[in-house]
């Protein structure tokens, strides 16, 4: 009795807020950040007790007593058995990138309200089921990627076509999270300092769990918090002093360095840099939210950009288009990503113990990064509206007046962080602002608005670079399963000359993208290449589900299917639209960037055309199969004793 009375509480608490930060309890007066707050972990709450346990029990229906691949196919390299608050590090670290911070930091641009609700209502019925589902998937096939379980499930062609979209699209997404770090650390010594600084340290809890003192997960957590904070501190040092050149980095070598950095921790084994990382990383940036929401509970701050703004028709300075199709694409990771699925069906599902473990890994760690994105969001839209557009775009003031958002502290707000805000587009830069205004309201606080503010890059930082670990990795695989098609050694994983082949291949790709890209193109275009991916996969995980005999549960994946591919294609055809008028409007390289832009959405887009038509003649054949099944068993005679 007393879990239901808890459980309605928080529904009703959950309504109350949603409708309060809706605007809809108190009309005319502004909305407080803590409306969003207590929506959000309410929402989360209930999705993750009923709607998790509801897809456990009836829809994939979990096997605990089966082995995971982990213990099947140990080999010190891909395949070993991880703690679970290990692997949850390392998943939502790999999860989260950029895209729950940048995302809705950007979005902001239409308003608050429009990315509220997207990060609620598409976490818990779009990603979460993405992520488990997928998860599940792999686990039950072996550890299997998604592109071996599109050639499986839906056939050579379907599967084929999925690969090949699917290589696209990691490359293209890296290239999208990859620019917002080399934006954001381009001539910023303290920041490069303390990122470069992350990877020794992850190196060193490695080796001391693998070797020295196995399994003591606390211990190297404090030792790799401890060395984290004197990173931070220490990089203060660094500007001024005689070694600043040495990290006052341009963004043609940061991005030679990030390349580099990806190519190594693809190659490297799984233990060494990969999940100490992204254990170090995940709990830091948990534990930074947390901060993060206990200053927002504290100070209860106001809203200032409006709930919808003359942007979501289109005409913004940040993300070209309407707030449909754009908005869902500009959010990607915080609602629902295909991104996810490589790793659900990459790193992951190699690492797990128990299938018991999916519905923490998988559901819980996309829930835990819409609250991410909850947050992002509040960071940006309680920065004035002036201000957050001079930091988002290359307008001036006396442009920025005349649209009606007049800048208002960006000199005060340069000054307090120590360094010129204005004009340094991609989101990372803004949410850090935001970030630091946040703690730095704090009583006491306001004079370590340096620290925050770098603070908030490595944090940053530290989600990308986990993702670029990871992605890089997963790709790696894809080009190594396409390559033992071609050279059959190319398709082991223990073959060193073909994994690091295939490495300097994928951030090659990647990093060519970062170089020749900003932001207004990029971004859009990993939005609508990672949502094309989310509608595979969920197309994926929906012929599983009716493969199996539950097609009456295939809605939990079909829907939240047909509208991506609606909100995805609505897109492609406009961002396809806008890159060629652009390729038109300039010459030589810029005009040739603009085309390959062009083609490759054109490409996307065509092979999930593709892959969804393969699909759906998969579905009609199970259907006429089951028909004619039935049909032959009410046919049959009865005997008569």
């Amino acid at each position: 009795m007393a879990k239901k009375i808890l459980w309605v509480t928080i529904a009703i608490s959950g309504v109350l807020a949603c409708a309060g930060a809706a605007g809809i309890l108190r009309p005319g007066r502004p909305v407080h950040a803590l409306w969003l707050i207590v929506a959000a972990l309410c929402v989360y709450a209930i999705a993750y007790r009923f709607y998790a346990s509801f897809i456990a029990a009836k829809v994939v229906a979990l096997d605990d007593k089966t082995p995971t691949p982990a213990y099947r196919f140990r080999d010190g390299m891909d395949y070993e058995p991880t703690n679970k608050w290990v692997l949850f590090g390392h998943h939502f670290a790999a999860i989260a990138g950029a895209g729950p911070l940048i995302g809705p930091m950007l979005a902001a641009q239409f308003g608050y309200l429009p990315g509220f609700l997207w990060l609620l209502i598409g976490a818990v019925l779009g990603g979460a089921v993405h992520d488990m589902v997928l998860l599940t998937a792999s686990v039950q096939r072996n550890g299997k990627s998604l592109a071996q379980i599109a050639k499986d499930e839906v056939g050579p062609v379907g599967g084929f076509a999925a690969s090949i979209a699917i290589l696209f699209i990691i490359i293209v997404a890296l290239a999208g999270l990859g620019l917002a770090v080399t934006n954001a650390l381009t001539h910023s010594p303290w920041g490069t300092f303390t990122i470069g600084v992350t990877i020794p340290i992850a190196l060193m809890m490695g080796i001391y769990m693998k070797y020295l003192r196995a399994n003591k997960i606390g211990e190297v957590s404090a030792i790799g918090v401890i060395l984290l904070i004197m990173a931070v501190i220490g990089g203060h040092f660094i500007v001024g002093s005689s070694f600043e050149h040495i990290v006052n980095l341009n963004r043609t070598t940061l991005i030679i360095l990030l390349a580099l950095y990806g190519c190594v921790a693809s190659v490297l084994p799984v233990w060494m840099l990969l999940c100490p990382r992204d254990y170090l990383s995940t709990y830091m940036k948990v534990g930074t939210i947390a901060l993060l929401t206990a200053g927002i509970t504290f100070l209860s701050p106001v809203i200032k950009m409006p709930a919808l703004t003359p942007f979501i028709h289109g005409g913004g300075p940040i993300i070209p288009g309407s707030v449909f199709p754009f908005m869902f694409i500009t959010i990607a990771c915080g609602a629902i990503s295909g991104f996810h699925a490589l790793i659900a069906s990459g790193t992951t599902p190699k690492m797990i113990m128990s299938q018991k473990q999916i519905p923490f890994i998988g559901y819980g760690a996309m829930i835990t990064e819409g609250f991410v994105g909850i947050i992002a969001l509040i960071a940006a839209t309680m920065l004035i509206p002036g201000d957050y557009f001079a930091i988002n775009s290359t307008l001036n003031a006396a442009q920025l007046a005349a649209m009606g958002f007049p800048v208002g502290r960006i000199a005060e707000l340069s000054n307090m962080v120590g360094v010129n805000i204005a004009g340094r587009p991609g989101g990372a830069v803004s949410l850090a602002v935001g970030m630091a205004s946040i703690f730095g309201a704090l009583p006491g606080m306001k004079a370590l608005m340096p620290y925050w503010y770098n603070f908030a890059l490595m944090f940053e930082a530290l989600f990308i670079l986990t993702t670029v670990d990871a992605g890089t990795r997963v790709a790696r695989f894809l080009l190594q399963e396409f390559g033992g098609r071609v050279y059959s050694p190319m398709a082991k994983q223990n073959w060193m000359p073909g994994i690091i082949f295939c490495s300097v291949l994928v951030v090659g790709a990647w990093g060519f993208l970062i170089y020749s890209g900003s932001i207004s193109s990029i971004w859009p275009m990993f939005g609508v290449s990672n949502q094309l991916l989310a509608a595979i996969a969920l197309g994926v995980g929906t012929t599983i589900i009716i493969r199996s005999g539950k097609a009456r549960y295939a809605w939990v994946t079909a829907v939240p299917m047909a509208f991506m591919l609606a909100t995805t294609f609505s897109a492609s055809w406009q961002l396809w639209n806008i890159f060629l008028a652009k390729a038109a409007s300039t010459h030589g390289g810029e005009s040739t960037v603009f085309s390959i832009d062009a083609a490759l959405v054109a490409l996307m887009a065509a092979l999930a055309v593709i892959v969804v038509v393969d699909m759906a003649r998969v579905w009609v054949k199970i259907g006429k199969e089951k028909v004619l099944t039935r049909n032959n068993i009410s046919a049959m005679p009865i005997s008569e004793e």
